[in-house]
């Protein structure tokens, strides 16, 4: 039965790889076809919208060869597994988008003041396509179960409605000879990438530096082994997170007197309970005696 059960899960997983690489040769693909599309139809619309496209290829192509090499058990190199690689992904895909970003800007701010009509008809056509190429591996991946399925599938949402203001723009054009849409329309989806890239950069860049993901969570554990019999306080209480999903916490606990092993056993099954709700990845807990000299401390005038 257990081996039945492993097999329907890797199946899973296999289909998700699948789902994943569909929409990221798909997205790809269309990006390069976007890109130049854009140079020949004159449209920074066209423009900005590819590099937000290419931004949600980068980040699918990421995913995609995370969701391999996360599932990597940890070895000799990495002793906590390879979560951590999802990390520099963010922040190397947000590095990209910034920089594709200010690019568009630099296009896009130029023909504000000095518009220019772009052929519409292409535009027209390339956001038909568009529209139907990322419904389709939105479409694909709406069936998904995985966190990383349903992320993905909200780029691809965003970029399905990117294409349609980008429809509905040449549409308008096609009637009405107002240029200076097509650079405005541009600008709108530049900065809702620089929002959003800036917060995800933000996130990773915190996780990198080793932030605790919780203040909150940390002065409750604080207070709750503060609290419980036999303790005298608690240092050296670090919680880092290895991914923003997975926390490692470790402390040391001073013991207000001589206690027997029964107790310790007892104090230890104590903060066991105490810590499982928040559900580290890898705890670590040294217990001191009061008159013990902790290891961590470097002042040597510690009494």
């Amino acid at each position: 039965m257990h081996s039945h059960d492993h097999a329907g899960h890797h199946h899973h997983h296999d289909d998700e790889s699948k789902n994943i690489a569909w929409a990221f040769f798909l997205n790809l693909t269309f990006t390069i076809i976007e890109l130049i599309g854009g140079v020949l139809t004159n449209s920074t619309a066209i423009m900005a919208d590819a590099i937000h496209d290419l931004g949600d290829s980068l980040s699918i192509g990421l995913a995609w060869l995370l969701s391999r090499l996360g599932k990597r058990p940890s070895d000799e190199t990495f002793s906590y597994g390879y979560r951590r690689f999802s990390l520099l992904g963010a922040v190397i895909n947000g590095l990209i988008l910034l920089i594709g970003s200010v690019w568009i800007f630099s296009q896009a701010i130029p023909r504000l003041f000095n518009p220019e009509m772009p052929v519409v008809e292409g535009m027209f056509a390339l956001a038909i396509l568009g529209t139907l190429v990322n419904g389709f591996a939105a479409y694909k991946l709406s069936k998904g179960t995985t966190m990383a399925e349903r992320m993905l599938n909200w780029h691809l949402l965003e970029d399905v409605l990117g294409w349609v203001a980008v429809l509905i723009v040449s549409i308008v054009l096609y009637f009405w000879p107002l240029p200076i849409l097509d650079p405005l329309l541009s600008l709108a989806f530049t900065l809702f990438i620089l929002v959003n890239v800036s917060k995800t950069l933000y996130q990773a860049i915190r996780l990198f530096l080793q932030a605790t993901p919780s203040k909150t969570d940390r002065h409750k554990i604080e207070q709750d082994i503060s609290a419980m019999p036999h303790v005298d306080g608690i240092h050296h209480l670090h919680l880092w997170s290895l991914d923003g999903a997975r926390n490692v916490m470790t402390a040391h606990i001073v013991m207000n007197e001589w206690v027997s092993l029964e107790e310790q056993r007892t104090l230890k099954e104590e903060i066991r309970v105490c810590l499982l709700p928040f559900n580290f990845e890898h705890t670590t807990i040294e217990l001191e005696f009061s008159d013990e000299r902790c290891r961590d401390d470097n002042d040597h005038h510690h009494d």
